[in-house]
């Protein structure tokens, strides 16, 4: 009879489980296939304007999951700093950009925390036995699982001018999607049919060059930064993915490949 007990109870648990599997890909897909209200693609048009370079394909795609980011994350202000509907649909339409055509997503991820200004970090470096305490401006962060860190005077910049290649939003989800794989490396999970090797030699190749350029004092279509190490290569090379694309496709055509397949997009031939 106890052993009846516990199978009944282990089937009830079960079913429970996959009620509420269930119906959270019904929600999902719901969420998915939702447009946003006429008021609301306004704001994202004006607040993120290369969304209106879209190809019309991926419009929709783009607020259905918009609509699915909102729904799971939470968008919170830090130091008093009031969240408006527009600064949450700026954000989404910005972070949604990266896996608008893609089955990547940010399933960890639960919290944005929005500054009202840059903020200052504490950060030790040590030398020896000796423990440095520096202090540093920070426009955004991403931790594994979340949450991501944002000053909203940049992401407000960021999305409004889509052609200077500074952009914290796509910077910062660039981590999230980069840390899918349990790490944040500058290796993502890489597409179906998505070679490693390419990936690896096409990354390194231009990651070499981009350091190389920055430590000689050239100019550089990826953000300078980038040169700091791989996760942060890979996350300002996305950024010029979107930003100028025609530049990057011009001095780093293979790494503007392997990007292309990752994300399943191709900005060159957005009008």
């Amino acid at each position: 009879m106890a052993l009846l007990y516990v199978l009944l109870g282990a089937l009830l648990i079960g079913a429970i489980l996959l009620y509420r599997r269930l119906s959270w890909q019904r929600k999902r897909t719901r969420l998915l296939e939702t447009p946003l209200t006429p008021e609301q693609r306004a704001v994202v048009a004006e607040l993120v304007p290369i969304i209106r370079r879209l190809p019309e394909s991926l419009r929709h795609k783009l607020e259905g999951k918009i609509n699915l980011f909102l729904d799971q994350i939470t968008v919170r202000g830090n130091q008093g700093l009031e969240i408006t509907e527009s600064m949450k649909l700026s954000i989404a339409a910005q972070a949604c950009l990266l896996v608008v055509n893609s089955p990547a997503w940010y399933h960890p991820l639960r919290n944005v925390l929005v500054y009202p200004s840059a903020f200052r970090k504490n950060r030790n470096t040590y030398d020896g036995h000796v423990v440095h305490e520096n202090r540093h401006i920070v426009l955004g962060e991403s931790w594994v699982r979340g949450p991501v860190v944002l000053a909203w005077p940049d992401a407000l910049e960021g999305g409004l001018d889509e052609r200077d290649g500074h952009n914290v939003v796509i910077h910062e989800f660039a981590h999230q999607l980069d840390s899918l794989t349990g790490h944040t490396n500058g290796l993502p999970l890489l597409r179906k049919g998505q070679a490693y090797s390419g990936w690896q030699k096409a990354m390194l190749d231009a990651y070499h060059e981009h350091v190389n350029r920055v430590a000689g004092g050239r100019g550089t279509v990826i953000d300078p930064y980038g040169a700091t190490n791989h996760e942060e290569f890979f996350a300002e090379a996305i950024v010029a993915f979107f930003e100028k694309p025609h530049a990057l496709q011009r001095d780093a055509p293979a790494l503007y490949a392997q990007l292309s397949k990752l994300l399943a997009l191709d900005p060159v031939q957005w009008s």
